[in-house]
């Protein structure tokens, strides 16, 4: 089956390399001319995350551009300790924290290493029914056939609209995400773990790489703008708009800010609680174009690692598209809308263990 991915971003190249594993023939069209859409932020993979990714022997490259979490400790507003967790990773790989744009890289050159076409500068436009698959077209005039298009487009996902003009649109959280990176000497250190620190008016987090970097993000209540708006931020105006959300709070915050250069990044959180749609007889949804989380608990990237497997093996062990994207559906649905809803705490007092001890054995087959 040759099947058209339409995002070259996690979801898009992992899913790539999970089809092919499962006996198909996948190509994948990205929008920008190179990897790296939200190339300033970090990332942790969460042990389900790593734990897909073992499936289809691909954590090797992962381990190699990033180092481990090992655990969260949590700070009051007054600076005061409140409680820390060990992550529990059972038989599963542990947390591992990386660049995005260094994430992409690593995907992209693995998919290359095993042969997988990977077009950059393709934005997919719209895609219709074909005599015996589906024809889709990009912005260049161009178009491609496949027997059926698996949606990778993330948050404003355009096969998300091809399949359900009247899908729900993305949902502003309510809160703007600032990501930064410092060497700057002299701040406190938080080498394996993740600082989390609830300050007075916004929620901040910290950790030390092994060669001393500080990697930092906040998350500040705000008011949505527009996207050109957020494009025009510079990287000053996002320290200065993170310094402002921590100024006087008798916490180090406001020192890790200020001691951050150009390496700043900033954007709006939004999610997609639910698609009402996931699939058609020959389109399919993965990733954030399914269902967007906000990133408070950071798992948007595993749950996407996830569902690229899962897809794979249900187009693997079912007899056509249609059955294997209904088995998939079923199989994901609960899982993410769950998690979603989770991110956005509204079951904030839940123990998080079904999120993390999650196991994909690929050699399991898929029935229904």
């Amino acid at each position: 089956m040759r099947v058209l991915v339409a995002g070259g971003g996690v979801a898009g190249t992992v899913t790539a390399m999970a089809l092919q594993r499962a006996g198909h023939e996948p190509v994948v069209f990205e929008a920008h001319p190179s990897g790296g859409a939200d190339a300033g932020a970090f990332l942790t993979v969460m042990h389900n995350g790593m734990d897909a990714l073992k499936a289809i022997d691909a954590d090797g490259p992962v381990v190699d551009a990033s180092f481990a979490a090992l655990g969260v400790e949590l700070v009051g507003p007054d600076g005061a300790t409140v409680g820390t967790t060990e992550f529990d990773t059972g038989e599963l790989a542990g947390p591992r924290t990386l660049t995005r744009a260094a994430f992409y890289r690593v995907l992209q050159e693995e998919a290359g290493r095993r042969g997988i076409t990977v077009a950059h500068g393709r934005r997919l436009v719209s895609a219709e029914p074909g005599e015996s698959g589906v024809v889709a077209t990009f912005a260049d005039g161009s178009t491609e056939t496949g027997d059926v298009l698996v949606g990778a487009d993330g948050l404003r996902s355009v096969v998300r609209t091809l399949i359900d003009p009247a899908a729900a649109q993305p949902h502003f959280t309510g809160l703007t995400v600032v990501y930064g990176y410092t060497r700057a000497e002299g701040l406190p250190a938080a080498p394996g773990i993740y600082r989390m620190i609830r300050g007075s008016r916004a929620a901040f987090g910290f950790t030390t790489a092994p060669d001393g970097a500080t990697f930092w993000f906040a998350r500040i209540p705000d008011a949505e703008r527009s996207r050109d708006e957020i494009a025009a931020v510079t990287p000053a105006g996002w320290r200065d708009f993170a310094f402002a959300a921590f100024d006087g709070d008798p916490l180090p915050c406001a020192e890790i800010v200020a001691a951050t250069g150009d390496d700043l990044f900033g954007g709006h959180s939004y999610d997609v609680p639910t698609t009402r749609v996931w699939s058609t007889p020959r389109l399919v949804l993965v990733g954030d174009a399914a269902h967007a989380a906000s990133p408070a608990a950071g798992q948007g990237a595993s749950m996407a690692l996830e569902d690229s497997v899962v897809l794979a093996l249900c187009l693997r062990d079912l007899p056509d598209a249609p059955a294997a994207f209904a088995a998939y559906e079923k199989l994901r649905r609960a899982r993410v809308e769950k998690l979603v809803a989770a991110s956005a705490g509204r079951d904030a007092g839940e123990e998080r263990g079904w999120l993390y001890h999650h196991h994909i054995d690929w050699n399991e087959r898929i029935t229904t």
